[in-house]
């Protein structure tokens, strides 16, 4: 049984990585000092903003790469898959996997956006987020119903973010990447009223917010952690897995936050989706929730809250999935029509296996983790939920 040849799979996860020259081609030469530029130290590329060294595009871009990460990554774009770069190579690469769509999203600006605030003069760091997304849009043109943009924000700026979704809304664009912490990056709580402009903008354009792990202070990362100067009995390699995994978990901060905080209550037709989360921690959450709401009796405080967070929940938000095998089933069963299936195509974490990783192909993980389900169920996880939350036909 091959359930991606019986299903249109929506992928609602995946990244491009961005071209070496796609800020320095595109702004004035004035500012290649301090744009994201890609240079090459001691044989690996690395990007660089404002001269500080930021990722290797290799540490993001390694489908079909024969090593582990953090450290074994490809040391140069010329020894990256093309499907990570190019989107005739990736529409190609979908073929192959059976896949009918994918969600894109960044690398270079971080998750957030929020490495655009390394620079200090205000109109670079808007001129390089809109970059971004002209760069996408062009990108994604190869075949709009099937590469799915998602828009980056200048967040620090309200006013111009609302600018910029209106912008890239009329260029097709199918959601909004937003922080799910942003106070973790000097700006007011997620919660505050003071975002409300973009929440308005979204829920009028009909364009889900998505929480994208890393878009917000890393759990457990201690400054320098992964340096080799740092001394520690936990080696980098299971620094590294216990670092991805609370990252997952971590995108709990952010949905607890707009349910608690009262954003799902004043946005009730705003879609919030936790991106590269995994799902299987979704019903301890949302069950622990209900009891501590009732425990501290918030609707005593809160009467205008009408639902319980496990209603919220189900009403207007939606976790990504795609490695957990114990867990999917029991969180499919709780939340068939908040659930959908991503590959994360080429991180490190994807489902693009390489010879010396554990991964599998997409379709091999879907029979293996969703073939007992009922049919119903798995085509809302592969098609039908991702197909009504991003508009696709």
């Amino acid at each position: 049984m091959n359930l991606f040849a019986e299903h249109a799979v929506i992928d609602v996860d995946t990244h491009v990585t961005e071209p070496p020259d796609l800020w320095t081609s595109r702004l004035p030469s004035k500012w290649h000092d301090q744009v994201p530029r890609v240079e090459r130290i001691k044989n690996r590329d690395f990007w660089v903003i404002n001269g500080k060294k930021g990722l290797a595009p290799g540490a993001i871009s390694m489908a079909g790469y024969d090593g582990r990460p953090p450290n074994e990554f490809p040391p140069t774009y010329d020894d990256i898959d093309p499907a990570a770069y190019d989107a005739k190579a990736r529409l190609a690469h979908m073929d192959k996997e059976n896949i009918h769509a994918q969600v894109l999203y960044p690398n270079v600006g971080g998750f957030g956006s929020q490495n655009f605030l390394n620079m200090d003069n205000e109109a670079l760091k808007l001129a390089c987020v809109q970059v971004y997304n002209d760069f996408l849009t062009e990108w994604a043109s190869a075949d709009p119903g099937r590469l799915l943009p998602v828009t980056a924000l200048p967040f620090w700026d309200v006013g111009e973010s609302v600018k910029e979704i209106q912008r890239c809304a009329q260029l097709g664009h199918r959601s909004v990447l937003f922080p799910s912490q942003p106070q973790d990056f000097r700006q007011p709580d997620l919660c505050d009223e003071y975002w409300d402009p973009i929440w308005d903008v979204a829920t009028a354009l009909n364009l889900p917010i998505s929480f994208h792990i890393g878009g917000q202070a890393a759990l457990g990362v201690k400054e320098g952690e992964f340096s080799p100067a740092r001394k520690s009995p936990m080696t980098t390699k299971a620094k590294f897995a216990r670092f991805s995994a609370l990252a997952f978990i971590g995108n709990g901060l952010g949905i607890s936050e707009i349910i608690c905080g009262g954003v799902c209550h004043r946005f009730p037709d705003l879609n919030f989706v936790s991106v590269e989360s995994g799902a299987g921690w979704i019903p301890t959450l949302v069950e622990a929730l209900d009891w501590q709401w009732h425990n501290a009796g918030v609707a005593l405080e809160h009467p205008e809250y009408e639902l319980l967070p496990s209603e919220f929940f189900r009403r207007q938000i939606y976790a990504c999935f795609w490695f957990e095998r114990e867990m999917i089933g029991r969180a499919a069963e709780l939340y068939p029509d908040n659930l959908m299936y991503e590959t994360d195509f080429p991180h490190p974490t994807s489902m693009s296996p390489g010879p010396a990783t554990i991964a599998v192909h997409p379709h091999e993980y879907a029979e293996a983790a969703l073939g007992d389900l009922p049919d119903e169920t798995i085509g809302k996880l592969l098609h039908d939920t991702a197909a009504r939350v991003y508009n696709v036909a």
